[in-house]
């Protein structure tokens, strides 16, 4: 199995490659390019096919970070995305892109849990749950948003990744290190890896259903208002 995998939700943007014949070899495109997601991802992708010699044909599947994260980002990425699966009729695995930052904080700690907090904007942080699965990040509760002073006081016992956690430690009044985190931003081959698991299992998509998702719909309401903290 054969795939492609983007990712533009936040201000990096990446590509991957997974060949499940070699698993453990992923190759990756990696880069912190702020509104340059338009003229840089499909490059991107254009020039990792043709390192590993990967005509668009041989693609078994697609897939992209689907969201929560930057809105025109994921636009971009789920217009690519919706394209090349059209043209080639290909299935596409829309991947969380908070599962993306746990299963990349998983590889790296020994936690049986990982709470991802993501920088939302507009004086929100976007919030998911996971524990540790055989085949990756099994959420715990839906993904949300909410202001990080309102955020309930995190376990202990968990790993911690999202860019969103210097927010988190600003409304306690700590220090914007304060928290250690595993993984800052979601990365394509984390996507590429899950959409594998995804589509073995025939949870592909055809293209017109490989849609973003928000999480927050209203895009245009106003900044969130200040609020005390919470300890």
């Amino acid at each position: 199995m054969k795939l492609l995998a983007l990712d533009a939700s936040t201000q990096a943007l990446s590509v991957a490659l997974f060949d499940s014949n070699a698993p453990a070899d992923v190759r990756e495109h990696f880069e912190v390019a702020p509104q340059a997601h338009a003229r840089r991802l499909l490059p991107a992708a254009e020039r990792l096919l043709a390192e590993a010699g990967w005509p668009l044909a041989a693609l078994d599947g697609l897939a992209f970070g689907r969201g929560p994260g930057a809105f025109t980002g994921l636009r971009i990425a789920a217009g690519l995305i919706q394209g090349l699966a059209a043209g080639l009729d290909r299935p596409v695995v829309p991947i969380s892109t908070l599962a993306a930052l746990a299963a990349q904080a998983f590889a790296g700690d020994s936690a049986d849990a990982v709470r991802v907090v993501q920088d939302a904007r507009m004086g929100e942080v976007y919030v998911g749950d996971f524990s540790r699965g055989e085949s990756g990040p099994s959420a715990v509760g839906d993904e949300r948003v909410i202001e990080p002073a309102r955020l309930d006081a995190d376990p202990s016992a968990i790993a911690r990744a999202g860019n969103g956690w210097p927010l988190l430690a600003a409304a306690r009044g700590l220090s914007a290190g304060h928290y250690a985190v595993a993984a800052e931003a979601p990365h394509a081959a984390d996507i590429a890896r899950l959409a594998a698991v995804a589509l073995a299992a025939g949870d592909g998509v055809p293209a017109f259903r490989a849609l973003p998702v928000y999480v927050r719909d209203d895009v245009a309401r106003k900044p969130a208002r200040a609020t005390h903290s919470q300890s």
